[in-house]
């Protein structure tokens, strides 16, 4: 297919007669101004008489992977994109859209636009526009409930989440799927397509919606509005796509906009479009070029929950993974515990028996020590103990090469004592996962006193290989996210003493989009874990403000869910409910430490956790834990069920003005009583600064 013209971005070609419109904007041939005026152009320049039909394809592995998400900080400038699928939906010739790779957003959208889809069969195709704050803008909402019915339709818009090429052609979304398996023979099979194409033209605005049982639907928008977590984007996107099928087309679609228009500025849109920069910009920058290691073998110590996550993580990266536990039971749990997770990934359709076979041909599980020699990374994660963990590196010391990665999984413990007298320090570091190390995102990167920059920078590429959403914290109690969680814990705590119920404050929080309130995330951790760390610290305790009500209900051994209750107690599902127990153990506790109960809003409750959180937030960038506003943001939201779509305490706190903001900490310092350090601002005002002139 010879390239005859170019119009910026886009490039018209023809093979005999079909025109070949090709998008070219690297690296994901996103949506721009460029592009869009480009295949107007193009369209322009076909001649309707010479041609049979119009091909509509991307450069490179993608179709079109969505919008440029910075656009959506300015005005919709012309051609908009509705624009552009008017314009391939009126077009006189039938136009095929090849749907490849990523296909998501404004680029499904072209494709609906189109008379027929056609797919390679490795393609995603989705429209996930409620995830960064909107709604699809370009007739989505609209053409596909017509493409694969109103259930499916609502599925995919308010969740966000992406189809197979293969469910789309099983849909009837996609109308062939492509078997070539090089650029030429696919490049013949698209013209192929084209040239016995007889469908003329089908546009989807013309179809009728399929009917639907209207009690069945309600319920699955009530479902899928549960699942969405209060995002504010997704009851919008439920309520537009419910209108095809009452409204017109154009009525539809004229609702649709206005909704994507109202969407784009509001605040959630700006925070879910700041996390998705944040999240994609590099967490370290060695001070100059490095390369990092190869990272072919990693051995993991310790089989329990933590362990055997970190395990079956790496196994699902590729790399071969030695599973080292001394205790030949907890090593076969371990390893049932891994085999298990891959076999509910075959049942789910996310790995096929083939997949799952080899993964586990990967695992080594073994109980001795010299096993492990000959790795290149080796993280351990067994008990919480200094002296345990300082009696391990010096032992893997005498196995590992010079140049093999000690890592560590502490949560808490001084990483740089860990490794004391080992040769090589360079090479020690923290990788703290959070539980489920296989499903949570987030990974601390710890960097010690002697970490090198080249291990920093071979422990980012395993952490994308990992696919976790990593930050590179300094070696300080806490790191960043433990660090938060506790400030945000123990200011729950003030509130329950003062008089908020567990209830009431859990309600609140969750009521604000945290994933789960502060006490049952207590009652599922258990609450014997923060028990036995106020234990180890409780010469120090006279020097700030201490609730002992956990104390109290570990010592009436209520544990959490372990033991049945907590601070709720639990049936046999493990659903909570109030206990009038622990309402009298709060109660008591009052009386005897003299304390009248206040009443609490849902919003005061609201305002001390957020102001906790940013408090401590500017503490550790003062301190240097961190080095960037947005990790902050990005741990508390990827590792701690912080709302997404409410971007983080320093997101929030730079939406406040430096005089509200520090009126809200002295407040905060107030009713938080001995021991509180109040945060000051140069740490946010010094950062900002740097961002606004990079």
């Amino acid at each position: 297919m010879a390239d005859s013209q170019a119009t910026g971005r886009v490039h018209l070609s023809h093979s005999g007669q079909i025109a070949i419109i090709t998008l070219d904007n690297p690296p994901v041939n996103s949506s721009n101004d460029a592009v869009r005026r480009g295949i107007l152009d193009a369209l322009a320049k076909i001649d309707t008489q010479q041609s049979h039909a119009v091909v509509l394809m991307g450069k490179g592995p993608n179709l079109m992977a969505g919008a440029d998400l910075r656009e959506l900080e300015h005005e919709p400038t012309e051609p908009t994109l509705p624009q552009v699928t008017a314009a391939l939906t009126a077009f006189p010739l039938p136009v095929i859209a090849v749907v490849s790779g990523h296909t998501l957003g404004g680029g499904l959208e072209l494709a609906l636009a189109c008379d027929s889809r056609i797919a390679t069969p490795n393609a995603l195709l989705g429209l996930p526009e409620v995830t960064v704050g909107v709604i699809p803008g370009a007739g989505g909402t609209q053409r596909l409930p017509r493409a694969v019915g109103l259930p499916k339709a609502l599925e995919m818009i308010v969740s966000g989440k992406p189809i197979s090429a293969v469910e789309a052609h099983q849909l009837g979304l996609v109308d062939e799927l492509l078997h070539a398996t090089d650029d030429e023979a696919l490049d013949k099979e698209i013209v192929a397509y084209a040239n016995r194409y007889p469908g003329g033209k089908q546009p989807l605005a013309e179809r009728d919606v399929p009917p639907v049982d209207e009690q069945a639907i309600k319920a699955q928008v009530g479902k899928l509005l549960k699942r969405a977590r209060g995002l504010p984007a997704a009851p919008v996107a439920a309520e537009v796509v419910m209108l095809a099928g009452k409204l017109s087309f154009s009525a539809a679609i004229a609702e649709e906009r206005a909704q994507f228009l109202a969407l784009r500025g509001s605040e959630s849109a700006q925070a879910l479009r700041y996390l998705f920069f944040a999240e994609r910009e590099k967490p370290f920058v060695p001070s100059q070029p490095v390369e990092p290691a190869t990272i072919s073998r990693v051995s993991v110590v310790g089989a329990g929950t933590m362990g055997s996550g970190i395990a079956l993580c790496a196994l699902m990266a590729g790399y071969r993974v030695d599973l080292l536990e001394l205790n030949a039971l907890a090593l076969q749990t371990g390893v049932t515990r891994i085999t298990q997770a891959l076999d509910e990934d075959v049942k789910r359709e996310r790995l096929t028996q083939a997949q799952r076979d080899t993964q586990l041909s990967r695992l080594n599980p073994t109980q001795a020590l010299p096993d492990v020699a000959g790795t290149d990374l080796v993280i351990e994660a067994i008990v919480e103990d200094l002296d345990v963990k300082r009696s391990l590196f010096a032992d893997l010391a005498k196995w590992v090469s010079k140049s093999t990665l000690l890592a560590s999984n502490t949560s808490y413990l001084d990483i740089d004592r860990i490794a004391e007298g080992i040769a090589n320090p360079e090479r020690v570091l923290g990788l703290h996962f959070f539980s489920p190390a296989n499903r949570m995102p987030l990974l601390e990167i710890v960097r010690c006193q002697t970490t090198s920059e080249q291990t920093l920078s071979t422990a980012m590429a395993v952490t994308r290989r990992l696919k976790k959403k990593a930050i590179v914290v300094a070696n300080s109690w806490g790191f960043v996210g433990n660090r938060l969680y506790a400030a945000y814990r123990r200011q729950c705590e003030f509130m329950l003493e003062e008089g908020a119920s567990p209830e009431q404050i859990d309600a609140a929080l969750e009521a604000y989009g945290f994933a789960m309130g502060p006490f049952k995330v207590a009652d599922m951790s258990g609450l014997d874990i923060a028990w036995k760390m106020r234990q180890q610290s409780a010469d120090t305790r006279h020097l700030r403000r201490y609730v002992g009500i956990p104390d109290l209900l570990c010592e009436a051994g209520r544990l959490g869910r372990k033991t049945g209750c907590g601070y709720y107690r639990y049936d046999e599902a493990m659903r909570p409910a109030s206990d009038p127990a622990v309402a009298q153990i709060i109660e008591r506790y009052r009386e005897e430490q003299a304390i009248t109960p206040k009443a609490f809003s849902e919003q005061e409750i609201q305002q001390r956790a957020l102001l906790a959180l940013i408090n401590e937030a500017l503490l550790l960038l003062d301190e240097g834990v961190c080095q960037r506003p947005a990790d902050i943001d990005i741990a508390l939201v990827n590792g701690y069920g912080f709302p997404r779509w409410r971007g983080g305490p320093l997101f929030i706190a730079r939406q406040m003005s430096s005089g509200e903001l520090g009126r809200e900490l002295d407040k905060l310092a107030d009713v938080s009583g001995k021991g509180h350090q109040r945060a000051h601002l140069k740490s946010l005002t010094i950062q900002d600064s740097e961002e606004l002139t990079s």
